[in-house]
């Protein structure tokens, strides 16, 4: 029985003076269009040379662009979005700050108006700053309630050079400490055109859409690259003390980036390892000897570095035998390889992926965005289905054998006691 695929699509794609990129995909048969635009505004350019911002800048400008921009205040923008029926969320991450949004795609031109004028003529009424503080704080205040994610948190800053595992949320005191002109200087330093990527898919007419974009976004003056200096990172093991009933467990080593050969690989290992609910720490560390309530592994991808991440919540008397058990299974994992059933039981659960991100007019435009800011160029759904088939155990098996041993290897736990890690 012959694989169905994807009917063939075509990716277009423009470079503006301003250096701004577009990437467009009409979807036949959706409704909807949606788009995600990536700036060089993440956490990390808070560190950029002539800002050096506390933590939070990033994610306080995200949010005060959108308090009033162009002639609407903040209720009239708000209300503009929802009469056009617009879903949208404004974040910045480590590397970026994102503005993803989707309506109907006769609407999708009015909506990127309103967005051009939040990116290039926002308010940035000062007495708006009071209330993003509040609302940021709030934030940090439930991190803290949310041991797993505040653990990963840390693991990244950890594992990955400064400033790129700098998290997006900031930090109590940076949030404290920013004032309007802070951010201020942020949005003028990082949010320019040179950089930018543009992602459109699903109800679009391209010749009109890039037209529109030139018509909004192509008087937006490009701005100097912000130079960003790496600084050392560390601890490689570390604990933080909490007065809890459980410890969490995160784990990371380097892996393969996403132009890398050994990409596709990489992503099978890690999801082999702990990527589904039949996966090996699945498996080994839960449903066979009962150790602790969730565990996973997952890959993060940055431009010049990758890696596998692991974690586990367990209570405070199973954790060194949790922790013994995951970095077990890695070394497993690398020494007796995969089999042919495990491939095949990986190709089936990212394939899913595949045809539910094909389906969604949001997911495809996030990824004509990030496929570009990681390759210059965009995949196609069946170069990735083609990839995933081509991948052998013996292949998949010699690049686990990468992920074994103690070198680069990064380990935080979060609890009311430490655990053994020196022989890791």
């Amino acid at each position: 029985m012959t694989e169905a695929h994807s009917p063939p699509t075509t990716i277009q794609q423009h470079v503006f003076p301003n250096g701004l990129v577009l990437l467009a995909e009409a979807m036949p048969g959706v409704q909807s269009a949606a788009f995600t635009m990536l700036m060089p505004a993440g956490a990390a350019y808070e560190a950029a040379d002539g800002l050096d911002l506390p933590g939070g800048a990033a994610t306080m400008t995200a949010e005060w662009i959108t308090r009033g921009a162009g002639d609407r205040d903040s209720r009239e923008l708000l209300t503009a979005l929802d009469n056009l029926g617009v879903s949208h969320a404004e974040s910045a991450q480590t590397l970026h700050t994102s503005i993803a949004a989707a309506t109907l795609g006769r609407n999708l031109e009015p909506a990127l108006e309103l967005f051009a004028d939040m990116v290039l003529r926002p308010h940035l009424d000062e007495e708006e700053v009071e209330p993003i503080r509040a609302l940021c704080a709030q934030n940090l205040r439930s991190l803290e309630d949310d041991p797993g994610s505040k653990v990963i948190y840390e693991l990244r800053r950890r594992h990955f050079p400064d400033p790129w595992g700098r998290p997006s949320p900031g930090s109590p005191e940076g949030v404290a400490s920013l004032a309007p002109a802070d951010l201020q200087r942020f949005w003028e330093a990082s949010y320019r055109p040179n950089g930018a990527i543009l992602g459109v898919a699903g109800a679009i007419d391209w010749p009109r859409l890039r037209d529109a974009v030139g018509r909004l976004f192509g008087e937006w003056s490009p701005r100097p690259e912000p130079r960003i200096q790496e600084r050392p990172v560390g601890p490689a093991r570390d604990h933080i003390l909490r007065e809890t009933q459980q410890i969490q467990i995160a784990l990371a080593r380097p892996a393969a980036t996403v132009d890398s050969p050994d990409y596709y690989a990489a992503r099978a290992a890690v999801a082999i390892l702990g990527g589904y609910s039949s996966a090996r720490l699945f498996t080994e560390v839960r449903e066979k000897r009962g150790l602790c309530y969730s565990v996973y592994a997952s890959y993060e991808g940055h431009r010049e570095r990758g890696a596998l991440l692991c974690y586990a919540g367990t209570s405070a008397d199973r954790a060194q035998q949790t922790l013994d058990v995951m970095l077990a299974e890695i070394d497993r994992l690398g020494r007796d390889g995969v089999d042919l059933e495990e491939l095949q039981t990986m190709r089936a659960g990212l394939k899913s992926s595949l045809i539910m991100a094909q389906e969604s007019s949001m997911s495809r435009s996030g990824a004509l965005a990030s496929d570009w800011y990681f390759l210059g160029r965009v995949r196609s759904l069946d170069e990735i289905a083609e990839a995933l088939d081509a991948l052998t155990p013996e292949e998949v098996s010699r690049y686990a054998a990468s992920l074994t041993g103690p070198e680069g290897l990064t380990i935080v736990t979060l609890g009311p006691n430490a655990l053994r890690t020196s022989s890791a």
